[in-house]
C-alpha cells in the first residue's frame, strides 16, 4: 500500500514500524522476563517461556502485516506444506540477507513451531532484542578463530557443549531450530577467499546441525532444508535495502528430509566415522542447493 513512497521514506516508515512494534512487544514480556530471571527453578521457567513465545507470535504476525503494508515484493515459495505447529524440526538453510529471519519467519508463522537460531554471544548487547532472545532461550555461542583456539585448547569444543545443552533444553516441548549452516551471509568475497567449491554458497559448517541431530534426534519430526534466493538483487544484500523496498522478490524452496537414522545419538566431536558421513552428506546437500540456485536464477533472468 506504501510502495508509492520514494525509498528512502518507505525504509524510514519500514523501520519506524518495527522499532514501534519491537518496542511495544518487548514491553509486554518485561513483566515476565523479571520472573524468569528472579525465579530459576525449571518449573516456571518453562511456563514462563511458554507465555513469552506467544507473545513474540503477535509480534511477528504485526510484522508480516508491516511487510505487506510497506513492500511491493513478491514472495514466490513452495514446499511449505506438510508440517505441524506440534512437531519439532530442524531447518537448514542458506543465507543471503539480514532480511532471511524476517521473510522465513513471516513464510513459516503458525506452519511449524516458533523459530530458534543460534546467535553470536555479543548480541546479547542487542538493545531489546538481546533480552529477548534470551529469554526465549535461543542459543547464544561464543565463536573462536582457528588462531585463538591453537593458543587456548582448552577452549576447543565449547561451542559443540553449549548447543548439546541447549538442545537438552529444547527436548521438553515442540521446538524449530534453524540452523545456517554457512554460519554467516554469503558473498563473493568471503567465496573466493575461502575457495570454495560452490558458485553460489559459501562451504557449510556441519558441527552445529550434526549435534542438533545427535542430541534430539529422537525428538524431530524431520529436517526441513530450504533455499533463499533474492533472484533480482546482487550480493552482499543490506537489511536497508529490504526496507526501502529495493528488493523485488525472493524465491523460497523448501523440502522435507527425514532424518538418516544412522546420525541420531552419535557423537560429533569424538566419532571420526560419524564426522566423515555427515560432511558427505552436508557436501552432496550442498551440491543439490548451488544447483538449484543456478536454476532459480536461470528462471527468473527475465
Amino acid at each position: 500500500m506504501l510502495a508509492f513512497l520514494p525509498g528512502p521514506v518507505r525504509g524510514t516508515t519500514a523501520l519506524l514500524l518495527y522499532t514501534i512494534n519491537t518496542v511495544c512487544i518487548f514491553t509486554a514480556m518485561i513483566p515476565f522476563v523479571i520472573i524468569k530471571v528472579l525465579i530459576p527453578a525449571e518449573g516456571v521457567r518453562h511456563p514462563l517461556t511458554r507465555i513469552l513465545t506467544n507473545i513474540v507470535w503477535a509480534w511477528i504476525h504485526i510484522n508480516g502485516f508491516i511487510l505487506r503494508l510497506t513492500q511491493d515484493i513478491e514472495i514466490d515459495a513452495q514446499g511449505l506444506e506438510g508440517f505441524s505447529q506440534d512437531r519439532s524440526y530442524l531447518v537448514i538453510s542458506n543465507h543471503r540477507s539480514w532480511a532471511d529471519i524476517l521473510v522465513l519467519q513471516h513464510l513459516w508463522r503458525r506452519r511449524i513451531p516458533f523459530l530458534k537460531f543460534f546467535i553470536k554471544k555479543e548480541l546479547i548487547w542487542v538493545p531489546l532484542l538481546g533480552i529477548a532472545w534470551w529469554a526465549l532461550d535461543f542459543p547464544f555461542m561464543k565463536r573462536y578463530s582457528k588462531e585463538f583456539i591453537e593458543k587456548h585448547p582448552e577452549l576447543k569444543g565449547k561451542d559443540i557443549e553449549t548447543t548439546r545443552k541447549y538442545c537438552e533444553k529444547f527436548k521438553r516441548s515442540p521446538n524449530t531450530v534453524i540452523n545456517f549452516l554457512e554460519g554467516t551471509r554469503f558473498d563473493e568475497k568471503k567465496r573466493d577467499k575461502q575457495q570454495s567449491p560452490h558458485q553460489y554458497l559459501l562451504k557449510p559448517r556441519a558441527g552445529g546441525a550434526a549435534v542438533v541431530l545427535s542430541a534430539m534426534g529422537e525428538c524431530l519430526d524431520a529436517i526441513i532444508d530450504v533455499t533463499i534466493v533474492y533472484p533480482k538483487n546482487s550480493t552482499p544484500l543490506p537489511f536497508w535495502s529490504f526496507l526501502r523496498g529495493d528488493i523485488p522478490k525472493v524465491v523460497v524452496r523448501a523440502r522435507r528430509l527425514e532424518i538418516p537414522s544412522e546420525f541420531v545419538g552419535r557423537n560429533y566431536e569424538q566419532d571420526q566415522d560419524f564426522r566423515q558421513q555427515f560432511l558427505t552428506w552436508v557436501n552432496e546437500l550442498w551440491a543439490k542447493k548451488d544447483r538449484q540456485i543456478e536454476q532459480i536464477l536461470r528462471q527468473n533472468q527475465t
